[in-house]
């Protein structure tokens, strides 16, 4: 799945959340959720577990595909 990093990031910080605190509360790796910010993409069961975390539908946190 796509990924709207810049999304992530600016939840993260409205919530005053570190990628570290994040990552833990999500049950992965620091690093991976630095791969998937960098990248703007994952797995569709990490984007779940992102999403979750931050309380939001995965629709929010996915980049929409133009049509």
């Amino acid at each position: 799945m796509t990924i709207n990093a810049v999304k992530i990031e600016a939840m993260l910080a409205e919530r005053g959340l570190t990628k570290a605190a994040y990552a833990q509360a999500c049950g992965i790796s620091r690093q991976n959720i630095s791969t998937v910010i960098r990248r703007g993409t994952c797995e569709p069961k990490t984007a779940g577990k992102l999403a979750v975390e931050l309380g939001v539908p995965v629709a929010e946190i996915i980049k929409q595909e133009a049509k």
